[in-house]
């Protein structure tokens, strides 16, 4: 059976996340040993009894949910014995640069000193309290953003997760924001929800931060990836690095589309979809994507048995 598997993003993050997994498989166990051993901390010690306060540290939250969820992928291919062959990969946000260690464009040092950096950035682009996220539910995307465009006077507001057809999450500066809030409350078209981040990711107020990533990638080892990787910013495939790079540095201040990263994963071949990382929170929307598909979540070992009957077909 043809299979995708996809990874979450920032918000996944609760504290003893993949300890679970740590204590029963070996390779898993070897990925926080190797995680700890690149940042230069003891980023596990973090994640298995830090209070959920710390985890929700940009620059902590990145690398932990990465670290985790290779750490799941690899205590998958322990468990059932052979390579992972889905036929593409995608990842929320965060979730990208997951994929991209788990196709093997990037080696898990490199990749979660490259997030935390990623993270660091993203903190400090905007200063605190002026810009934030808001979820705009019952909302088609056309609509959200013709209300931003609206609201923006002069500052930023923008469509920055296309997670469900009416599931927009918008981003930029805290005003603009509000207005947009207020004129979508005042028309009665949508139900709101603030979102608790600590800046307006995927926006072009991130573009700072891209430049800054660019400069970065520059100094890494990339290779093809094994399989193709869905790109957030375009939906499309990716298969070389020169795509890659380019795909992961737009991702910064562009929405993640990830409706469309769904349905191009569907038309690349995937009958099934296998999340592996923390929470299930991909599962739930590909699931209202795609009606009647019945995505699995692998958050402890116990799922794995589930992940296994796709993989083995």
């Amino acid at each position: 059976m043809s299979y995708a598997v996809v990874f979450p993003g920032q918000g996944a993050q609760r504290p003893g996340m993949g300890q679970a997994f740590k204590e029963k498989y070996r390779a898993a166990a070897e990925v926080f040993e190797e995680a700890d051993e690149a940042l230069g901390f003891k980023l596990s010690d973090v994640i298995f009894n830090g209070t959920q306060e710390e985890l929700m540290q940009t620059e902590i939250t990145q690398p932990a949910i990465l670290t985790v969820s290779i750490a799941v992928y690899r205590a998958v291919q322990e468990e059932i014995g052979e390579i992972l062959k889905p036929v593409c990969m995608a990842g929320h946000s965060l979730g990208e640069y997951t994929a991209m260690v788990a196709s093997g464009v990037l080696s898990l040092a490199d990749c979660v000193r490259l997030v935390r950096l990623r993270g660091k950035l993203m903190q400090e682009a905007v200063p605190a309290g002026r810009g934030t996220m808001l979820a705009v539910i019952g909302m088609p995307l056309d609509e959200v953003m013709a209300v931003c465009k609206q609201a923006e006077n002069g500052q930023v507001c923008s469509a920055a997760n296309v997670n469900q057809p009416e599931q927009i999450v918008i981003s930029g500066h805290t005003e603009a924001v509000a207005r947009t809030e207020k004129i979508i409350k005042e028309q009665h078209r949508a139900r709101t929800v603030p979102l608790r981040v600590s800046g307006p990711f995927h926006c072009s107020l991130m573009r700072p931060v891209a430049e800054k990533l660019k400069a970065e990638f520059e100094k890494l080892e990339w290779k093809n990836p094994l399989c193709p990787v869905v790109s957030n910013a375009e939906a499309t495939l990716l298969r070389t690095v020169e795509d890659i790079r380019r795909a992961l540095y737009e991702q910064t201040f562009s929405p993640v589309l990830w409706v469309q990263d769904v349905l191009r994963m569907k038309e690349a071949g995937a009958e099934k979809y296998i999340e592996m990382g923390p929470g299930s929170v991909l599962s739930g929307l590909i699931r209202k994507i795609l009606k009647g598909n019945t995505p699995v979540s692998v958050s402890s070992p116990e799922d794995i048995e589930k992940a296994a009957e796709i993989i083995k077909g």
